[in-house]
């Protein structure tokens, strides 16, 4: 029996299961740490003096830290072993967070949640290595069963248990929580984990220079979709990295088409299903994380609910994703995948347009509907474009196909946050001046939008307005300008997943690509 693979017929010991649990806890913990933030992010901004059009840096930071990370970690696994590669990422999340905790300006808070995720960005397949390396065939269903289950609970608890430890003490609580399970995941690891012996030979074989490139274009690609609208796409930050970017870009592409063993191998886009899977990835991570990020700011800016009322209104995503979660499951094995996806992307695009059409005086009753909308579909969309992009890949190739399909979701995600902010940014001081104007008309439906008394509104030219009523009514109008960006930023996220569903037939889904053959074969690294 070589390292790394279980005999069928062995006997999983009590150890085993103790080092896979404490793995199950580290995972929950990077996985819980992109959604206890949510309910607090108004919170941490105003705290660090972060802007509104730079809070979305707190989330966008670990995503991308965890793209740079997912493809490494098959390779570290090999080089290192899984025990250690899993205490260092423990560790280094551990140390991270207690950085982001102790951060006392939004760039040291960047760079300690640039730590956290790469290091959390290992640790969730990491997880999923283990069910296969620890355990015999007899025992995996169990094994991803559980471990599925932690990775469900982490996003149904999160905002509300964000919102409650900064409401209950402060802001650093929702860092600070990570250290005592972080140490005893440590330990726990150590102890009781065994799989393999290193082959640190393999770390010369990392392609470090296509890391860089890949990192410093990723980064640059975020803050170029960020400062270039607002600087109208020229200046003395926007106009280099217009040109450094397209730069990069293309050195990393093109070290990872001609090295032996390419940081991301791109040829597996040649496959017509991958590459479109891929794509129904990097849509549903926009409309993920997106949605996560809108509904915590509107709630927070526009609605002005605490921590913990913001987790509390939020938790009805997670709780309807955990309460649909067999259905979705049972569904995906005897439902067509095209069909299914098709349903769950219809369904979640409905969940967002939904949301396009609220006012400031929208809250927890407006809102209840498409949170639902987004909890039912998420798995329905997950699970089919999970099994049409990768169900044809043979067993040695799926382990990257994954962490690529995989980090296309945290892509989508990074460049979803990033319009966001760009809309947000940019139409809002257009929709007050434009609200402004039609309240000076007197336009009487537009003061029922913002919220102003009708008495004063005829559809006829105001006189001169009374200075108290003018500072009554231009947070109100703030208020509703804001408000109408957001809608355009819900109905941009649900403009996707039209899209998505364009793609959807044309992802073949016929017999011959569940056979394991594929139209080409992929010169990919074998395992050690």
């Amino acid at each position: 029996m070589t390292s790394g693979q279980v005999d069928a017929n062995e006997t999983v010991s009590l150890r085993v299961w103790i080092g896979f649990l404490a793995m199950c806890v580290g995972m929950f913990m990077a996985i819980l740490d992109i959604q206890i933030v949510a309910s607090s992010l108004t919170n941490i901004g105003g705290a660090l003096h972060i802007g509104q059009d730079q809070l979305s840096w707190i989330q966008t930071s670990y995503l991308i830290a965890e793209i740079v990370a997912i493809p490494l970690t098959g390779w570290l696994t090999r080089a290192v072993s899984l025990r250690v590669l899993f205490f260092a990422a423990t560790l280094g999340f551990t140390l991270a967070s207690l950085g982001c905790a102790a951060s006392t300006s939004e760039a040291l808070l960047i760079g300690a949640r640039i730590v956290q995720g790469f290091c959390g960005g290992m640790l969730i397949p990491a997880v999923f290595t283990s069910v296969f390396t620890l355990f015999p065939e007899r025992r995996q269903l169990l094994a991803t069963t559980i471990a599925g289950s932690f990775a469900m609970i982490a996003p149904t608890i999160g905002p509300a248990l964000g919102g409650y430890m900064t409401e209950r003490w402060s802001w650093h609580w929702i860092f600070l929580i990570n250290l005592p399970p972080g140490i005893i995941v440590c330990l726990t690891v150590l102890a009781f984990v065994s799989t393999g012996r290193p082959h640190w030979h393999l770390l010369r074989d990392i392609d470090y220079a296509t890391i860089i490139a890949a990192a410093l274009f990723l980064g640059g690609l975020e803050l170029l979709l960020k400062e270039g609208p607002g600087h109208d796409w020229h200046g003395p930050l926007v106009t280099p990295l217009l040109v450094l970017c397209p730069l990069l870009g293309a050195a990393a592409i093109a070290l990872c088409l001609t090295r032996k063993r390419p940081f991301v191998d791109l040829r597996r886009f040649r496959d017509r299903d991958f590459s479109l899977g891929c794509a129904l990835s990097f849509v549903l991570g926009a409309g993920l994380y997106g949605s996560t990020y809108l509904m915590a700011l509107f709630l927070g800016l526009v609605r002005r609910h605490s921590p913990l009322e913001i987790g509390m209104i939020m938790a009805v995503t997670g709780a309807a994703q955990l309460l649909t979660a067999p259905g979705a499951a049972f569904a995906e094995t005897r439902v067509n995948a095209k069909w299914l996806a098709a349903a769950g992307f219809a369904l979640f695009g409905a969940g967002l347009f939904a949301n396009g059409f609220t006012t400031a005086r929208t809250d927890f009753d407006g809102l209840f509907w498409p949170q639902v909308f987004r909890g039912v579909s998420l798995l329905v969309c997950l699970l089919p474009a999970t099994r049409l992009a990768l169900d044809h890949w043979p067993a040695d190739d799926l382990a990257e196909a994954s962490a690529m399909f995989n980090l296309m979701r945290n892509l989508g995600g990074a460049i979803g946050l990033a319009l966001i902010d760009t809309i947000l940014e940019r139409r809002t001081p257009g929709h007050f001046t434009d609200l402004t104007t039609l309240l000076a008309a007197g336009n009487r439906e537009t003061a029922r939008l913002v919220g102003l008394p009708l008495a004063e509104f005829h559809n006829v030219p105001l006189g001169p307005i009374d200075p108290v009523m003018k500072a009554i009514a231009k947070p109100l109008v703030e208020r509703a300008a804001l408000s109408q960006s957001f809608n355009e930023a819900w109905l941009m996220l649900g403009a996707f997943f039209v899209f998505a569903l364009f793609l959807i037939p044309f992802i073949r889904n016929d017999e011959a690509t569940r056979t394991g053959t594929i139209p080409w074969e992929p010169d990919v690294p074998e395992a050690s």
